[in-house]
């Protein structure tokens, strides 16, 4: 699995030109899932995420999570963050799980952040969609469960 999370002021995600999910103030977090992820990982590495001290505090320090903070997500579904694009110009979905591996990772991902409290908008699993958004920083960072459970 692979995480891209950025700190936003707000999210914005449609598709065929209907918002189907936003959020101000929070995470915006692409997740893709590679064929070879485990699906009792799912839940230690959305952990992982929420307990993250990547939002400021009051010194303009970075000591919060996203709880203490008091912000929301927007979690899209990304298959191309498990591409390889080192071998030839085009990049190989070979790595990607299959839609029906990833949906249900990504379906426990969802319950698992709402089960926490959180407020949690989403995309449309397997669609085009157009995400906009104003990133905090910028404030990107990248999760890999391979590294984080090595």
């Amino acid at each position: 699995m692979k995480a891209v999370i950025q700190t936003v002021h707000n999210a914005t995600v449609s598709v065929d030109n209907n918002i189907v999910g936003s959020i101000d103030d929070g995470m915006l977090i692409y997740y893709g899932v590679a064929k070879d992820d485990d699906e009792k990982d799912v839940i230690p590495f959305f952990e992982k995420i929420l307990k993250m001290r990547i939002f400021k505090d009051e010194n303009n320090r970075m000591n919060l999570n996203l709880k203490s903070y008091g912000g929301s997500i927007l979690l899209i579904s990304q298959f191309t963050l498990e591409t390889n694009i080192y071998a030839g110009n085009r990049p190989s979905l070979d790595s990607a799980a299959p839609g029906s591996k990833a949906k249900i990772f990504y379906e426990k991902a969802i319950d698992y952040l709402i089960s926490q409290g959180y407020k949690v908008s989403t995309g449309e699993f397997g669609a085009h969609m157009m995400v906009s958004y104003v990133n905090d920083g910028p404030e990107t960072f990248v999760l890999e469960s391979r590294d984080l459970f090595k």
